[in-house]
């Protein structure tokens, strides 16, 4: 009888944004978009996060990159272009911003329904974000969609987690984050991408470093959510053999506060974070 193979750890698949990379070095001298990819590859990252277009393609292959791809939503025609689109690209994980803040629920279920069976279709794996100024901005929000989603189609909802926007709008404290915002398990073990942006209670996205290497108190509360997270996911029954994440940090739209540490740097430093906290998580579950 031949044994058991021992359960291997799914791989952690790590994709910077060139939203982090707006204005680097300067908004005079920016770099060009090889040279960003250039520093993607350099920094470790297994692939970049980034709407797809064909010179995204050529030099995710020029580099050796893995490609994050994605695109907001608001009806069935645009779903269709994209979803081609990233076929025709080769990008078949997609993160999707669905409909506006004051869609009903039922509308945005119905549209959700469409995206995910049109990008099953064709071989793609649409997520639906959780995210700011869309269908999904709110837990309360989000809960339904999730509900009526498996209520059409009788499995659960492809989801991309960004816990963020839930945190600040319910304002949760640190000694929280994990009680209030893993209380959906099957849907978070259902996900194939998280964007991890370190927040805290007031603000959506918070420093990694203080800018002279050391981890701010707000990310230490962050990280130690991350590792949660991903515990959480490793436990899932039929987890699948690779979890892609982004570390979620941005230079436009609010998010980057002008006294805060570049957002290149931290970045950088919240990939070896994420990296530790993964190695925790995988440790936690061998010892369970």
């Amino acid at each position: 009888m031949k044994p058991t193979p021992a359960p291997t750890t799914p791989r952690l698949i790590q994709c910077a944004s060139t939203w982090s990379m707006i204005g680097l070095p300067s908004a005079k001298r920016e770099w060009s978009l090889e040279r960003k990819f250039a520093a993607i590859k350099e920094a470790g990252f297994d692939g970049v996060a980034t709407l797809a277009s064909p010179e995204v393609r050529r030099l995710a292959d020029q580099f050796g990159l893995l490609v994050m791809g994605g695109f907001d939503c608001g009806n069935v025609r645009r779903a269709r272009e994209q979803l081609q689109l990233n076929l025709d690209l080769g990008v078949e994980l997609l993160n999707v911003q669905l409909l506006n803040h004051d869609t009903p629920p039922a509308t945005a279920a119905a549209l959700a329904v469409k995206v995910v069976e049109l990008g099953a279709a064709l071989g793609l794996r649409p997520h639906i974000e959780t995210h700011r100024d869309t269908a999904t901005e709110t837990p309360e929000k989000f809960d339904e969609i999730a509900r009526l989603f498996r209520r059409a189609t009788g499995r659960l909802m492809p989801v991309t987690w960004d816990h963020s926007h839930f945190a600040v709008s319910k304002h949760v404290q640190p000694a929280d984050y994990s009680r209030r915002l893993l209380v959906w398990p099957k849907l978070i073990q259902h996900s194939q991408l998280f964007h991890l942006r370190p927040f805290n209670s007031q603000h959506c996205q918070v420093p990694v470093s203080n800018g002279r290497g050391r981890l701010t108190p707000e990310f230490i509360d962050y990280r130690a959510f991350v590792v949660d997270l991903f515990a959480l996911w490793l436990a899932g029954p039929k987890r699948p053999a690779e979890l892609w994440v982004c570390p979620e940090l941005g230079m436009s739209h609010g998010y980057h506060v002008s006294t805060n540490p570049p957002v290149w740097d931290d970045v950088l430093i919240a990939r070896r974070e994420y990296a530790s906290a993964w190695r925790e998580a995988a440790q936690r579950g061998a010892s369970a």
